[in-house]
């Protein structure tokens, strides 16, 4: 076992990468106000972003699914990962050295099982560059990519490497590098032979698959021989760190030019990635051995930002294959709120045969988005009944139709409709486009329906949700709860407007039990007189002081929710600060008088006399409260 990571080389991790660039990674983020950042959550479906970004605080927190944390947190989630696998990745960001306190420095074999299988393939990745730069055997594979327009810069630039055609070359290798058969085997670089693993990939042409983050993940292997009895293209099964259906080839180079121009450009291969990127078109990807679909669109719409300008572009072959993934994308069409497009080569060329045929130019002409998706898909309905017949027309309308009532904009589904009954020849367009209505009104009421913005207003985020068993329901309607809220925001965010008065506030103060828990918690953290000094650890202190996953999540949220004023100041400060207090001391002032209306029936006169002092005390704390505001505390 790896000893325990260093706490100093932990913070130090977490202060040297900012989380906003970080998360950047993954999703396009937008100015949400108040120096925070929005974005498409990457963990649940949204059509609205509820998911904000804290720079300042190094923190997220998404207000439609609760999760949030620092981005230590965000790494271990979005890529599945223990929590020093995170650190360890942050850390080869950051050139951090960590130390481990059972053990001194980690030795590479301790390190975790992901870390460990990308830097297997990031090195593998290495070995087939330089196989294919070096090695005369490549000359096969220097071949294929020069008769396809591809020099040594452009296979540099996508890093294609060669694999040699041997029965262990990378396996001798990587173990040479300190890897294990285990990790060799795990990683799908390599498979069982008759006596211990051999290499999966011999005598092909090379592409590195990335993640969204940047990381070697998987290959796409093309064969080069008549020899390989194998598939055209081999690709690396699935893996701990690789699922084909959930990446996307070029997405690491593509990913800042999607989100700057909200549009994409979906291929069918690698050689058409290439070809568009070199023709300038740079928001090209592909699919890896697999059809475009659910887990595809999920990546794409995190940097789409799912505006309703954005626009998806596919390019499919003009055969019959293509004409089948065209209507399998079309399927998934209402996924996306972008608007989708086909582009058909003339004579069925992909982007990487017309880009050798008619240049560079042609490519960024044929991606120019000409004929949307729902047209070609109705247009392959149509072609395939008789339409000189009633029988022939009522049979394509009955396909026709629900494709039509799945457009998304009620304005061009009516048009699309009209459209619909010329293409059928049907002369009653009314007909037609009362049927389209009427499907598109039973979608909606099996269920089909508008979601409600996901993205709650901050004040409201929290408005259903109900306190631990034993608390009243936390709704921010009332008043109570909250000004508590704002000034628990305040000690997290603005801890210096607050400090040292927050830190005498007892727990019994916050009328909501979870307001309670993050007050404990922040007492636990040293209070807010320690966020004055280091407010980043503060934070990090704060959470881990939380008892459970619900405070936590709290805390999170109440650091990076928007303060509810726009000038954030002493003055607002001690408003919630005094607001807070007053009705502590007013909910005190009742239960003493009611204790003094018993004690005056029949009680001890001593103890008659100090509840009616305390009760005086109370009344002229709270007179100068209401009089002298903060100056009174």
């Amino acid at each position: 076992m790896a000893g325990r990571i260093n706490d100093e080389d932990v913070k130090a991790v977490r202060d040297a990468v900012p989380i906003d660039a970080v998360v950047s990674e993954y999703l396009q983020l937008r100015n949400a106000g108040g120096g925070n950042l929005k974005g498409l959550c990457p963990f649940h479906d949204e059509k609205s972003p509820s998911f904000q970004v804290s720079p300042s605080k190094g923190l997220f927190h998404c207000f439609g699914c609760q999760e949030g944390g620092d981005t230590i947190t965000f790494v271990m989630k979005v890529d599945h990962l223990s929590f020093s696998e995170a650190v360890e990745r942050l850390a080869g960001q950051a050139g951090i050295t960590l130390r481990y306190e059972e053990g001194g420095y980690n030795p590479s074999h301790q390190r975790g099982e992901r870390i460990r299988l990308v830097e297997a393939h990031k090195v593998a990745a290495q070995f087939y560059v330089e196989q294919l730069g070096t090695s005369p055997e490549a000359d096969t594979g220097r071949m294929f990519l020069a008769e396809r327009g591809f020099d040594q810069a452009a296979a540099a630039h996508f890093g294609v490497g060669y694999s040699p055609q041997g029965w262990d070359h990378l396996t001798r290798y990587l173990r040479g590098k300190g890897f294990t058969d285990k990790e060799l085997l795990l990683s799908g670089l390599a498979q069982e032979g008759r006596r211990g693993p051999i290499d999966r990939f011999r005598g092909r042409l090379m592409w590195p698959i990335r993640d969204i983050g940047g990381d070697v993940v998987g290959f796409g292997a093309r064969k080069l021989y008549e020899s390989d009895n194998g598939p055209k293209y081999l690709n690396t099964p699935d893996t701990a760190i690789y699922k084909k259906s959930q990446v996307l080839y070029g997405i690491d180079l593509a990913k800042k030019e999607i989100a700057k121009s909200s549009r994409a450009v979906v291929v069918e291969g690698y050689t058409d990635v290439m070809a568009c990127h070199l023709a300038g078109v740079t928001t090209a990807i592909a699919t890896c051995g697999t059809a475009f679909g659910g887990d595809h669109i999920k990546i794409l719409r995190r940097l789409l930002m799912d505006n309703g300008s954005a626009r998806v572009i596919f390019t499919f072959d003009g055969d019959a294959a293509g004409q089948k993934a065209a209507l399998r994308a079309f399927e998934d069409d209402q996924k996306f709120a972008a608007e989708t497009y086909i582009a058909i080569a003339p004579d069925g060329m992909d982007p990487c045969e017309l880009r050798l045929a008619k240049g560079d130019d042609a490519v960024t002409d044929l991606v120019e988005p000409r004929t949307p998706l729902f047209e070609f898909a109705l247009r392959q309905i149509v072609l395939r009944y008789d339409l000189e017949t009633p029988a022939g027309r009522a049979a394509a309308l009955d396909e026709a139709a629900p494709v039509v009532a799945r457009i998304k904009n009620s304005g061009a589904q009516h048009e699309v409709a009209v459209q619909l009954a010329g293409m059928l020849g049907i002369l009653d367009t009314q007909f037609v486009v009362k049927r389209v209505a009427q499907l598109a009104r039973w979608a909606r009421e099996r269920g089909g329906r508008t979601p409600a913005p996901s993205g709650p207003r901050p004040q409201q985020a929290y408005a259903a949700v109900q306190a631990p068993a034993g608390g009243p329901a936390l709704t921010l309607r009332n008043p109570v709860f909250a000004t508590e809220r704002e000034l628990l925001k305040l000690a997290l965010q603005r801890p210096e407007l607050v400090s040292p008065a927050f830190d005498a506030y007892g727990v019994d103060e916050f009328t909501a039990p979870p307001y309670a828990a993050v007050r404990q918690a922040i007492m636990e953290a040293g209070g807010a007189e320690y966020g004055v000094q280091d407010s980043q650890e503060y934070l990090v202190r704060v959470r881990e002081a939380a008892p459970d996953d619900m405070v936590r999540a709290m805390v999170t949220e109440l650091a990076v929710e928007a303060i509810l004023r726009k000038t954030v100041d002493e003055g607002y400060a001690g408003d919630q600060l005094v607001m807070v207090r007053r009705r502590a001391v007013d909910r005190r002032v009742r239960d003493v008088q009611s204790s003094l209306a018993r004690l005056s029936a029949h009680g001890d006169p001593a103890q008659l006399t100090a509840v009616q002092n305390e009760l005086w005390v109370l009344q002229q704390y709270g007179q100068a409260l209401r009089e002298r505001g903060a100056e009174a505390l």
